[in-house]
């Protein structure tokens, strides 16, 4: 049987911690000999440890409604103006760690008769996933208290200690990182769905890169490890992976019928097979085990999706193919939708529909983004994760795999790493943010590919990073959010780069039209496609009823879509909320707050646990 990246368990044992208690045992129907006292026991209990991770239906969609770059219809309250509080927190949960932690104590109990190698092995899993569990709390609210072993009813003070330093945090995720990758004996599995040692590796890299930026850019510092520190950590760790040679940035486009846009950057989220030389940790679908996605029905759904797509003010950043910016054109605002996608950077045609899109099985409506129904209000509507097949729609019936770790975020974080600490060679250039672009067909011998960049981007500096003046540095963040985007980096990102204003400031722009009450062809195929119009259906002549689109007036507090002027000519969508986008001068929103309700209950136990500034 394959190896899915699913909540697996064997017959001889199903274990679940179903509540955020940090003192209750898992639930377990077998005793503790059964579990370690074979390797069988071990592997079947280490399978619950990766429902810790993104899933095939999660993963497409875990940034749908907190970004900057892509407009939705529902924003997460916690970026919008008085709707979230210390209240509304409801996220503090433990079960997941009392699930490592126990199997972690059982490792080194007496019923524990396994070989020292089997049990290390199993021990390096684990403490991957404490690692993972505590990165993630360390993103989310900042410090908290670190536990290592299950507690019990006694142990109230330390149940209740109040947070550890970010120093400690982190020195403890090193340690688990460091265990886990010299003693992790995975090299490879079948899709890259077994935790290896290159996954240590790779989570170390990541890891370090953000707690250093983090400090950087936050003035904070820690008496155990310097930001240097943990940007050279970083770096040694995505070294480490690079010198290995295992893997490498996929090159070969998958050929399969379902699909209409091809590409060696698309493929990697539209094979039905891991792509394994790129991907470090991989989630595997089959259709034949109900083992599916939902990925169409999310994104080509008006009612079950957040219509979640990219902003043109994004779309702006991806280059042209010769490696200048696309925002260096002095007509580049009204350039048509259809004139977009031409010799620009080839990801944008397989992360978005493009003028030459179409869905098999499809109408001609399919071959455009759906503003008309609201699915794609901007007119840049996501296929990265999609397969091109209207049969997949409306079901969670997504047969494509997903990498969850894969080797082009290394490059990016050694890249960006040796760039912080000013050491960036024009060979780490090449190696890291070249190659990746020569892939999306930016050519060989531009500057863009072979050169450290000298020259600011200011379209890219004014409206995403106003505070780097750096160029290379730039670059690298260009390169960063355009490889990853939809991947659910982006929120940790910008925290890091205390750039959290861009949740609030970035236009949820969308496409260019030349006029209102005209119907308009926007990939230049014959066939009207939108009728832009601020009147109501009923005063729509009927030819143009199915490609209806409301315009709002300037001055409506609802929410949909508006038309700027544009000063050179025609209309600039633009799509807002009802309830406005914002980011607190404070800095708050940095780190969610400990809930209200933890807070009550440390107090009621005659302990204190420290709130959050802002909260």
């Amino acid at each position: 049987m394959k190896y899915r990246y699913v909540y697996i368990l064997s017959a001889i044992l199903t274990v679940l911690a179903p509540s955020c208690s940090l003192q209750e045992d898992p639930w377990a129907y077998a005793s503790k000999k059964e579990i370690f006292s074979s390797e069988d026991g071990l592997n079947s209990y280490a399978y619950s440890f990766y429902q810790a991770l993104p899933t095939l239906k999660s993963l497409p969609v875990c940034e749908a409604s907190n970004v900057d770059y892509a407009a939705c219809r529902s924003y997460s309250n916690f970026y919008c103006d008085g709707a979230y509080t210390a209240e509304t927190s409801t996220s503090w949960s433990w079960s997941s760690l009392r699930n490592i932690n126990y199997f972690l104590d059982g490792l080194h109990s007496e019923e524990c008769t396994v070989s020292d190698e089997v049990r290390n092995h199993y021990e390096g899993v684990a403490r991957w996933f404490r690692a993972y569990f505590y990165y993630d709390k360390l993103a989310t609210y900042g410090p908290v208290p670190w536990f290592d072993h299950c507690l019990s009813n006694s142990d109230t003070d330390e149940m209740y200690k109040n947070r550890d330093s970010r120093d400690f945090i982190i020195g403890k995720i090193i340690e688990d990182l460091d265990f886990a990758y010299d003693n992790i004996s995975t090299t490879s599995s079948v899709g890259n769905t077994k935790i290896s040692k290159y996954a240590a590796l790779a989570l170390k890299s990541r890891v370090c890169l953000f707690e250093a930026s983090w400090r950087k850019y936050h003035g904070e510092s820690g008496a155990a490890y310097t930001i240097r520190q943990l940007y050279d950590l970083s770096i040694a760790a995505s070294k480490a992976l690079m010198d290995s040679k295992v893997f490498s940035l996929n090159q070969t486009s998958v050929s399969d019928d379902l699909i209409t846009v091809k590409g060696a950057y698309r493929s990697l989220f539209y094979s039905r097979e891991v792509l394994t030389n790129e991907v470090i940790l991989g989630a595997v679908a089959s259709l034949a085990e109900n083992v599916t996605g939902e990925a169409n029905w999310k994104y080509n759904s008006g009612s079950y999706g957040n219509s979640f797509c990219l902003s043109r003010a994004f779309v702006y950043t991806y280059l042209r193919t010769d490696g200048t910016p696309f925002t260096s054109q002095s007509n580049y605002s009204t350039i048509p939708f259809k004139n977009e996608f031409t010799n620009r950077d080839n990801r944008l045609a397989q992360t978005v529909k493009g003028p030459s899109y179409s869905m098999n099985g499809g109408d001609a409506t399919r071959k455009v983004a759906d503003i008309v129904n609201n699915v794609a209000p901007t007119g840049y509507h996501p296929i990265k994760f999609v397969e091109d097949a209207t049969s997949k729609d409306n079901k969670a019936k997504n047969e494509n795999c997903y990498p969850l770790i894969r080797y082009a975020e290394i490059l990016l974080n050694y890249a960006e790493a040796r760039a912080e600490i000013g050491a960036i060679t024009a060979s780490d250039w090449q190696n890291t943010i070249g190659a990746l672009r020569k892939r999306a067909g930016i050519g060989a011998s531009s500057d863009a590919v072979m050169a450290l960049p000298t020259t600011v981007d200011t379209y890219l500096q004014q409206t995403f990073y106003p505070k780097v003046t750096s160029p290379v540095i730039l670059e690298i963040r260009r390169e960063r959010a355009i490889e990853l985007v939809y991947e659910g980096f982006r929120v940790n990102d910008l925290n890091r780069w205390a750039e959290g204003k861009r949740f609030e400031s970035v236009p949820w722009t969308g496409i260019h039209f030349p006029a209102l009450d005209t119907p308009f062809d926007v990939n230049g195929d014959g066939a009207a496609d939108y009728y832009f119009t601020q009147k109501e259906l009923t005063e729509v002549s009927a030819a143009y009823k199915g490609i209806y689109v409301k315009i709002l007036p300037e001055e409506s507090q609802e929410q949909g879509l508006h038309a700027d002027p544009n000063p050179a000519g025609g209309y600039d969508l633009r799509y807002e909320l009802a309830l406005k986008r914002k980011w607190y001068d404070d800095g708050r929103q940095y780190l969610r707050p400990v809930p209200a309700q933890i807070v009550r209950d440390y107090a009621n136990r005659g302990y204190v646990i420290d709130q959050n500034p802002g909260w």
